[in-house]
């Protein structure tokens, strides 16, 4: 069998390459090169008409006139041309005079012109579609087929005699051009040793002139006309890399058939003789001659094969098939490397270079032992783990890497953890030990046993990591897993965890639990003023003062952003629940310190207490949190205790939430419009547009009822946008009717929150067309609170427009005077908590006096709000205030019904003036 070994990897290399047909490409390869190889000129008898770059540049945008090739045959035929062969589409009518020019000329030259035929492939894949020249010209010409075949790697070499087109056999130009009988005959190879450059050429628009020089060169010449400019796209690849037009094609395949070269495949009985020569040839050299005088035999054989072939391409027009003597060639000299190779030794040494390579190159370290555990393979990496060098540790016994002697349990033994590692998949054991440095510093380390027989006995090796870095992130994951990265706190999951500790342990001894959650009031603005690190620094004072307070055997926690939680079990004697809530409310009344900084914060507190708040931990995290909203809504700075009560009012509050975005969305609100008058006269100075809600079941609903949840709802700014363009078109229509009505409008917080007013305001007057003037907008200090430096710009730019703007509430907050001293104010609005007690309260009359007295000095205009009586206008007008709204005026009412009473009486007045 070892005998006949090389002869039978040579024939499965031959059956894989006939199997997968990798000879034809090589028979490809070697038949291009023998093209390259030689060199022969055209004959000159074929001459291409081109449709180049300069005769579009000359005549104009490809496709022609038709009357442009009648003119083109009128020139040849005068310039004494032989047979013409358009490589051009005339399947498609043109223009009837070009056409008729054109079918003219076919019948002057007497039938010696060529028109194309040819099969175009449909886009679905169906049948392919064939394009013939029109019955008129087809009548007067000869016809012709210039399809060819594209073989799999993109090439043309092949070129038919012809083509069936339906029941006719058609035969190609070229066989046309050069006189041949296409009657059953197969497709040859183009010689296309030919170069195509020694193919005569002519410019088209050359011919078409009548150029004496370009005529000369076509008398009594086989004339082909086509298109070879690039941007016309009529190229095919041929073989050596080079692309050529279809009209350069297919005079190449008319020279091939005028020369003689019409090239064909030697049979493969030569092939079949030429292998038989070579297997023979080897099977008797084999072990009769030195390996160097085979490679030498072999090599001179496959260079006298391809000679020859060479020789026969060049003189007679056939290609002899050498792909598969050339592979049993190469074949049978890897036959001779392999057989001379020693190849367990080769395998050998590349192992062993392959390991050392690896083994130096490893980050981790790598340790090798014998069968006594002695250390004999220390990479480099074993050096920077433990601070040993090769010359110091190979040699010693492995027991010098361990904290703990091997006769202790803890420490490693290497011989069981690599014997077990035979047993297991994959062939390793991984184990933890403790380590020693050289330094004599310990730590953990990973070690991956195994072990190998090898030719000295049994041998140990072992993969070690340091893992000291990995145990320590492996504890910060998990000290990060339970506890607040920012402050340190327990976290969300872990004080869920402890609180049903806590539980389960108050159940046993029916003992309440307490949670606290905590929320900071008016944190944002710490963040949206002083910036994020400000706000981080006050958490972690928070955190530090709850935990001060807290005491023993509580857990404090953050939950998220600024709530934090405090868990207390109950205990016999301890503090109530409510007192501990209001002494955790009282230490904030201590400013913060952080840094050079101090704080003022406020919190405020939900508690729920088990067992009456719920019966287990999410119970009470969701009725505290219910319990700390209500806190937030009503006693901001103090704690409420959850009771049942608050969530049946926050799930009412959801619910008008939900019916209030339904009611957006669906047009339910509208503008009510209370007027204000000239106190002195009683005239109309403008209107307060007032929001109200027409509920589809039960009608007008109170705003008292919906507005503070729409203030503090996400719809809140939506809302506010529609009051606003809904008032100003509503004045607009009313100063186009001629009534120069001023609007007032209540801003809400959310409109200043949400982006640049200024520019909101300025956008909506220029788009309603509303005179500047004829707006007013209200503010109240809640809303001056936001942000003073920003505020105050932004009112001073919305002033600027022309918009004028009020002080609502005046009086109710603790810095009205202030503000009036440092905002871009038109006015304000005296609260009608002042007014109403006007004539009964001598402390309301002596505020309503001062605050317009102190008015007519800044020049603000006064608004007085809740008049309702004729005697306390009366007293208004003799306190110098200008102007107010109330009841005794009128009510709020809508725009129809404000129009008819107000504005209609006002037109009138002034008609009649």
């Amino acid at each position: 069998m070892k005998r006949y070994r090389p002869h039978i990897l040579v024939v499965i290399a031959l059956a894989i390459v006939l199997s997968t047909g990798w000879h034809g490409a090589l028979r490809n390869a070697l038949t291009d090169l023998r093209f390259a190889w030689q060199s022969r000129e055209a004959s000159g008898h074929v001459v291409v008409v081109a449709i180049d770059a300069p005769s579009i540049e000359r005549i104009g945008v490809w496709p022609w006139p038709r009357r442009l090739h009648a003119e083109l045959l009128h020139q040849l035929a005068s310039a004494g041309a032989g047979e013409v062969a358009f490589d051009v589409d005339f399947s498609s009518p043109s223009d009837a005079a070009s056409d008729e020019a054109f079918l003219r000329a076919l019948r002057e030259v007497g039938g010696s012109t060529v028109l194309p035929s040819f099969k175009q492939p449909t886009p679905n894949g169906g049948p392919a579609h064939i394009n013939r020249p029109l019955k008129p010209f087809s009548n007067q010409s000869w016809p012709a087929v210039v399809n060819v075949a594209v073989e799999s790697d993109g090439l043309v070499r092949r070129y038919p005699f012809g083509e069936k087109l339906g029941d006719v056999l058609i035969p190609s130009m070229a066989v046309v051009l050069a006189g041949k009988d296409a009657n059953r005959r197969p497709p040859f190879l183009i010689d296309f040793s030919i170069r195509a450059a020694s193919i005569p050429t002519v410019s088209y628009v050359d011919v078409l002139r009548g150029d004496p020089a370009a005529l000369d060169r076509l008398r009594d010449k086989k004339i082909i006309v086509g298109a070879t400019a690039l941007e016309l796209g009529d190229r095919f690849s041929v073989p050596n890399g080079k692309i050529v037009s279809g009209p350069v094609l297919q005079a190449m395949a008319a020279e091939s058939i005028l020369q003689g070269r019409m090239l064909r495949w030697t049979s493969d009985v030569g092939m079949i003789l030429g292998l038989s020569v070579i297997c023979l040839l080897m099977m008797y050299s084999w072990r009769r001659s030195a390996p160097g005088m085979r490679v030498a035999v072999l090599v001179a054989t496959g260079a006298a094969i391809e000679l020859v072939a060479a020789l026969v391409q060049a003189k007679w027009s056939f290609v002899i098939d050498t792909s598969l003597l050339h592979i049993a060639i190469v074949a049978y000299l890897t036959a001779t490397a392999l057989d001379e190779i020693d190849f367990r030794g080769l395998l050998g040494r590349i192992a062993e270079s392959r390991f050392h390579r690896i083994a130096m190159s490893l980050g981790d370290g790598l340790v090798c032992t014998d069968e006594d555990h002695r250390i004999t393979v220390w990479n480099p990496g074993a050096s920077a783990i433990f601070g040993y060098t090769p010359a110091e540790i190979i040699g010693r016994p492995f027991d010098t890497l361990c904290a703990v002697p091997a006769k202790d349990d803890a420490a490693p033994s290497m011989h069981d953890a690599a014997r077990q590692a035979l047993l297991v998949p994959g062939g390793a054991v991984v184990v933890e030990f403790e380590g020693r440095r050289k330094n004599g510093e310990t730590f953990p380390v990973e070690a991956s046993f195994s072990g190998w027989q090898g030719t000295e006995g049994f041998q140990y090796g072992a993969i070690l990591r340091d893992i000291s870095v990995r145990k320590r992130e492996a504890e910060r994951v998990r000290y990060l897993a339970e506890h607040d990265a920012l402050t340190g706190l327990a976290n969300r999951n872990t004080l869920h965890g402890a609180l049903a500790g806590m539980i389960a342990d108050a159940e046993r001894r029916s003992r309440e639990v307490a949670l606290l959650v905590i929320g900071l009031d008016g944190f944002q603005s710490i963040n949206d003023m002083l910036g994020h690190s400000a706000g981080d620094l006050v958490l972690q004072a928070v955190a530090a003062r709850l935990q001060g307070e807290a005491g023993d055997g509580t857990i404090v926690a953050r939950l998220s952003g600024d709530e934090f939680a405090i868990a207390r079990a109950g205990a016999d004697g301890s503090e109530s629940v409510v007192a501990f809530a209001e002494r955790i409310a009282r230490a904030f009344e201590t400013p913060l310190a952080t840094g050079t900084r101090q704080h003022r914060v406020r919190i405020s507190i939900g508690v729920a207490v088990y067992p009456e708040s719920g019966q287990g931990a999410d119970d009470l995290l969701s009725n505290a949190h219910l319990a700390l909203s209500k806190a937030k809504m009503t006693r901001r700075g103090s704690h409420v205790v959850f009771e049942a009560a608050i969530r049946q009012e926050l799930e009412s509050r959801l619910t008008l939430e939900s019916e209030l975005a339904l009611a957006a969305d669906r047009g339910e609100f509208e503008l009510f419009y209370q007027p204000q008058v000239r106190l002195i006269d009683g005239s109309l100075v403008g209107a307060e547009a007032l929001i109200r809600w027409r509920h589809p079941v039960r009608g007008y609903v109170s705003p008292g009822e919906f507005m503070p949840v729409v203030n503090t709802s996400a719809l809140s700014e939506r809302i506010a946008n529609w009051v606003m363009e809904t008032a100003c078109r509503q004045a607009r229509a009313w100063e186009l009717s001629g009534n120069a009505a001023r609007v007032a409008i209540n801003l809400s917080p959310s409109q200043l929150h949400s982006g640049d007013l200024a520019h909101a305001v300025a956008a909506l007057l220029e788009s309603t067309g509303l005179t500047p003037s004829l707006l007013e907008l209200e503010v109240t200090e809640d809303i001056l609170l936001l942000d003073e430096a920003r505020v105050l710009a932004m009112f001073k730019r919305i002033q600027e427009l022309g918009v004028r703007v009020l002080f609502d509430d005046f009086g109710t907050g603790y810095a009205s005077l202030s503000y009036l001293k440092k905002f871009p104010l038109d006015g304000l609005k005296i609260d009608r908590s002042f007014v109403s007690g006007l004539l009964s309260n001598s402390d309301d009359a002596a505020i309503v006096g001062s605050t317009v007295g102190l008015s007519k000095q800044l020049g603000l205009t006064v608004v007085a709000e809740g008049i309702e009586d004729r005697a306390t206008a009366d007293f208004l007008v003799s306190m110098g205030c200008e102007e107010g709204q109330g009841y005794f005026f009128g009510r709020p009412m809508p725009a129809q019904a404000f129009e008819q009473q107000f504005l209609a009486a006002e037109l009138e007045a002034v008609s009649a003036a």
